[in-house]
């Protein structure tokens, strides 16, 4: 693509990323952020002489430049986007912005639900075995400060969100990886799921040709949409017969044994077996997956186990912001559950777990400013359910309910903006009075 010059809306991990590559491309670059940029990102741009705004959009200064890239953070909807755009400003994602200035192979990861845990896998096997690669994306560094940073490098691993999808044109993985989609994020889709689903499709929009796409079968959303006539691209369809039991069998008939890794619950199967599939075009060996699936730590906020106090477990699972996310922990719980759950609602529907609620949860514990939905929902389900309004009070009621054997699991459905900075946040704070708590207990 012919440009000269690059206006950046955002001023997060992404749009720093951009302005970087783009200073160094030699581009003329300019970063909006409607907030208050954090300090670290401020420094980065002073340092690298970025030119940049806060506080406000100056819609006169952006139109002169020749694209637009939007940080994924930034919704279409906003005023300054619709301006442009309307103006006739092409509007790109970082991950296209990125793309222009690489043809190292890359292989992008989405899904709905089990995305980290699926890149950070792949990445994990792929290091382990010798390969260089780097990972980045909706996680750590963006895809654009990785290409600005690093020269050489065998492959990309990239977590992809779907807001990072709706930007791009020509952005083509040679492998990628549809882990499921279900219903999330609808406030940026018009409360239409269907906007939801073509949206991570477009992750294989510009494969061709020799390409992988490796995809979920029993998805029907997947199966509904995407049409496998017109595929041009390798197919690589999983199938729950092929994880049902903690053997996987692989495409070319090959078994491996996950029982002893830290991947616990039928969707973590299904996610390693993505994984396996997407690796073993590197030519990994056998042996050198099944160490590299041995030695795997998942990622803080995962269905991660904090402590044992008393013969009962604390897991913080706080990255489950959605409804399916707490489909599969609970399907992962052996046992009775204390529930804790509660945030920002965004549209959920929570029929799909009532079912497991029903035959798993002893007392559901609401940790969220407004709890209304949780109880209308579950009032009748559940013969009690407490409202909280800070961790510790959540901890300590947990601990006072919990009997020898249950777990005490932390998985929101929900945002976590009402009563922290983010998801992080949220599980940090939970590790750090659950493991107060066991303190004081031990006291």
């Amino acid at each position: 693509m012919d440009f000269e010059s690059v206006a950046i809306i955002g001023g997060g991990e992404s749009g720093i990323g951009t302005a970087l590559l783009a200073r160094n491309k030699e581009k003329k670059v300019f970063l909006s952020e409607y907030g208050t940029l954090k300090e670290p990102f401020r420094l980065e741009l002073i340092e690298n002489n970025i030119p940049f705004e806060e506080k406000g959009h100056s819609f006169e200064k952006l139109k002169k430049f020749d694209i637009v890239v939007k940080s994924p953070g930034v919704s279409d909807d906003v005023e300054i986007v619709k301006k442009l755009r309307d103006f006739g400003k092409d509007i790109i994602s970082e991950i296209e912005f990125g793309y222009y200035f690489t043809e190292v192979p890359i292989i992008g990861i989405t899904g709905s639900n089990g995305k980290t845990t699926t890149t950070g896998l792949i990445y994990h096997l792929l290091k382990e075995a010798g390969v260089n690669a780097l990972v980045g994306g909706n996680i750590g560094k963006s895809f654009a400060r990785l290409v600005c940073e690093n020269s050489k490098c065998d492959v990309y691993v990239l977590e992809l969100s779907s807001f990072q999808l709706d930007g791009i044109r020509t952005f083509r993985p040679s492998i990628a990886v549809l882990l499921n989609i279900t219903p999330d994020h609808l406030d940026r889709y018009q409360y239409k799921f269907e906007n939801y689903i073509l949206s991570k499709l477009r992750i294989v929009m510009n494969q061709k040709a020799g390409d992988l796409f490796i995809y979920n079968g029993d998805d029907a959303s997947i199966n509904d949409y995407f049409n496998k006539g017109q595929a041009s691209q390798k197919l690589q369809v999983i199938r729950k017969e092929n994880y049902k039991s903690t053997s996987l069998s692989t495409e070319s008939g090959e078994l491996f044994d996950i029982s002893k890794t830290n991947l616990k619950g039928l969707h973590n199967r299904f996610n390693a077996l993505c994984a396996i599939e997407a690796v073993k075009r590197f030519g990994l060996s056998f042996d050198s997956i099944e160490n590299g699936l041995k030695t795997f730590v998942n990622v803080p906020h995962r269905l991660e186990m904090v402590a044992e106090i008393n013969g009962v477990e604390y897991i913080n699972d706080s990255k489950a912001t959605n409804v399916d996310s707490v489909y599969y922990a609970l399907e992962a719980m052996e046992g009775k559950v204390i529930w804790i759950a509660g945030g920002t609602d965004k549209g959920n529907d929570y029929s799909p777990i009532m079912d497991l609620v029903k035959s798993k949860v002893q007392y559901l514990i609401c940790l969220g400013l407004d709890n209304s939905k949780l109880k209308l929902v579950f009032g009748n389900v559940l013969k009690d359910i407490f409202e909280t309004q800070s961790t510790r009070e959540a901890v300590v009621m947990a601990n006072r309910l919990a009997q020898n054997g249950e777990k005490v699991l932390l998985s929101p459905a929900c945002a976590s903006f009402d009563l922290f900075n983010n998801y992080e946040h949220r599980g940090n704070v939970f590790k750090e009075e659950v493991n107060k708590l066991k303190s004081e207990l031990m006291l």
